[in-house]
C-alpha cells in the first residue's frame, strides 16, 4: 500500500538525517478524496489527517471518528475568521494562523473555551500574492503578537513555489522558527517530504503520494 511506502521512505529520510526514529509526524492530507480511500488508510492504523476546508471536514470526520479511535486532524488549509469557532472545535491543530485579526478571534474563542488546538504560524516563504501567509520580513512580529495573546504557537509553517528550489524555503523557515525558539515545522509534501526531513520538517504533509490522485467535483 502506499501509506506504507511512504512511511518507509520517511523514515529512511529521518535515519539518514540523523535524526530520532519518529521524529517526525506524517500528515496523511485527505482533501476531496474519497471516503473509501480515507478509510482504507484508517484500516492500515495512520491516525493523522490534513484537511484544507473546515465545511468538508465536518461532513467527513464525525463518522470515522465513531468508529475510530484516536483520530488527530490537522487544518492545513485558509481559515475563514467566520469559521474559528467551527475549527477550534474540530482541529487538533491549525497550521494556517497568518494574520491579527484571526490571531485575535483564536484568541477570544481560547479564553471561552479554555483550550485552543495547538497553532503554527503560516509564512509565504515565496511573498506570493495570491497565497495566504504572514511575510518573511513580517513574521517575528506577528509570533510575538500571537505569544502576548497567550496563544499556543508551536511552530511554523509554509508551502514553496512550485517553480522554486524548495529547500531554499525550507532553509528560511527553519531560520524563522529557531530565532523565535519554536520546535514545530511544518513542511514538505508528496514532491519534496524527504529533502523537508533534512531541514528539521516535525511535520509533513502528504495527500496524492498515499491516496493517489484527488477526485475533484
Amino acid at each position: 500500500m502506499a501509506l506504507h511506502d511512504i512511511q518507509t521512505r520517511l523514515d529512511a529520510a529521518v535515519a539518514e538525517a540523523g535524526r530520532a526514529p519518529g521524529s517526525v509526524t506524517l500528515i496523511a492530507v485527505s482533501k476531496v478524496q474519497p471516503p473509501e480511500r480515507v478509510e482504507a488508510v484508517l484500516t492500515e492504523g495512520h491516525r493523522i489527517f490534513g484537511e484544507n476546508r473546515v465545511q468538508e471536514a465536518q461532513g467527513r470526520w464525525p463518522a470515522f471518528q465513531a468508529r475510530y479511535d484516536g483520530i488527530e486532524l490537522h487544518l492545513i488549509g485558509p481559515l475563514q475568521t467566520n469559521k474559528a469557532r467551527q475549527a477550534v472545535e474540530m482541529f487538533d491543530a491549525i497550521h494556517t494562523l497568518d494574520r491579527p485579526k484571526l490571531a485575535t478571534t483564536l484568541a477570544r474563542l481560547a479564553q471561552e473555551r479554555g483550550a485552543c488546538p495547538d497553532l503554527f504560524i503560516q509564512v509565504n516563504t515565496g511573498e506570493e500574492p495570491q497565497k495566504a501567509g504572514c511575510l518573511p520580513a513580517e513574521a517575528d512580529a506577528f509570533i510575538a503578537q500571537a505569544r502576548e495573546l497567550d496563544l499556543p504557537v508551536t511552530g511554523v509553517m509554509c508551502i514553496p513555489p512550485v517553480e522554486e528550489e524548495a529547500s531554499l524555503h525550507f532553509a528560511l523557515l527553519a531560520k524563522i522558527a529557531e530565532r523565535n525558539g519554536l520546535d514545530g515545522l511544518s513542511m514538505g509534501m508528496s514532491s519534496d517530504f524527504e529533502k523537508a526531513v533534512k531541514f528539521g520538517a516535525t511535520h509533513v504533509r502528504v495527500g496524492s503520494a498515499i491516496f493517489g490522485d484527488r477526485v475533484y467535483a
